[in-house]
């Protein structure tokens, strides 16, 4: 289950707007089109984001016509800012683009470079889904069997290179032949979670449950939720977590209620140069995503309307963050330094 693909001379897409009703594959010959998938959310969720935009800058290498190394160098330089200009909040963007462009500025014969940008585009691919069974196989041991577990927008196989973070821990525990059942928050404005969340585990054969994201209280205080495991945007170097905007509420209700609380993320994920969730810009989408429901308008003309795509929940709230290279228990009092220092698969 992939959410992008590298098809040689193109890149094809799950539109992932379309979902569950509809599961339509584009194809895009031009890298401004793929840059215009990310920024209209037709994929989503932040390694998605990253390999995708790798795929973007390795399609506009393959398209250029640029003999010298120096105008390939120039054009180049554009299509890399381009897509750094797409969504402002994930930090796996930047990192995927970030390794990109250092095979750019490297330089050399352009034919050359083209074959390098389009091998780290699959490398970078390939090394999530790796990661994503790591961060499966760390974080399992912290779901018991018979465990119902709570999740908050898509953090699964679509959200990602394959397999899923969030979910990633989840399918892990579930081939442990333990039995997991999922509650799915709905994840407003955009549904992510009674669309795509529910899609997937629907396909996997794992029990599911919709519940809207004011539910969660409700079945937190009623004995339902014994866990709850999300995936992240960012994490900053304090260990605070950027996610999905009803996150931090979350959170703060899993702490009242004495639930553990993790977040499942790639290493790409954390961010040591960011020293906590407040310096990270928060990207705020267009107000028609919160007006409409579809096509039907469900907010009066002349309300005034926020969208912010993510919240910060502290790193006081999260219990542990599960990564391929191990498990930050109390990132409250660690941070993210210690994990970044482990080689992979060192828990």
């Amino acid at each position: 289950m992939q959410s992008v693909k590298w098809n040689g001379d193109s890149v094809v897409i799950l539109d992932q707007r379309l979902l569950p009703h509809k599961e339509s594959y584009n194809t895009y010959r031009d890298y401004r089109q793929v840059a215009e998938a990310i920024r209209d959310m037709e994929v989503r969720g932040a390694p998605a984001i990253g390999i995708t935009a790798a795929m973007g800058i390795a399609l506009a290498a393959n398209k250029s016509t640029a003999a010298s190394p120096e105008k390939f160098r120039s054009e180049m330089e554009e299509v890399c800012s381009l897509f750094a200009s797409t969504r402002p909040t994930a930090v796996n963007l930047f990192s995927c683009i970030a390794r990109m462009k250092k095979i750019i500025l490297e330089g050399g014969d352009p034919s050359l470079v083209r074959e390098k940008l389009e091998r780290e585009a699959a490398a970078i691919a390939q090394e999530d889904i790796e990661a994503n069974r790591s961060i499966g196989k760390h974080g399992s041991r912290f779901l018991r069997d018979g465990d119902v577990v709570m999740t908050h927008c898509n953090a699964g196989a679509l959200a990602t290179g394959g397999y899923g973070t969030a979910l990633g821990v989840i399918r892990s525990a579930v081939e442990e032949k333990k039995k997991i059942e999922v509650y799915a928050c709905e994840t407003r404005p955009l549904l992510q979670g009674a669309r795509i969340t529910a899609w997937e585990l629907l396909q996997d054969r794992i029990p599911v449950t919709v519940i809207t994201d004011s539910m969660s209280g409700h079945f937190m205080r009623t004995g339902v939720i014994r866990a709850v495991i999300v995936g992240a945007d960012r994490i900053t170097a304090n260990g605070d977590v950027v996610n999905k905007i009803g996150t931090y509420t979350h959170a703060v209700l899993a702490k009242e209620h004495g639930i553990p609380f993790y977040v499942a993320a790639p290493v790409s994920t954390l961010d040591p140069s960011t020293p906590r969730g407040e310096d990270v810009v928060i990207e705020e989408r267009p107000i028609e995503e919160v007006a409409f429901i579809g096509r039907e308008q469900i907010v009066p003309e002349g309300v005034r309307l926020r969208n912010p795509a993510f919240d910060v929940t502290p790193a006081r709230y999260v219990t542990a963050i599960i990564t391929e290279r191990g498990v930050i228990e109390n990132p409250a009092s660690s941070g993210i330094s210690k994990i970044l220092g482990k080689r992979d698969g060192k828990a």
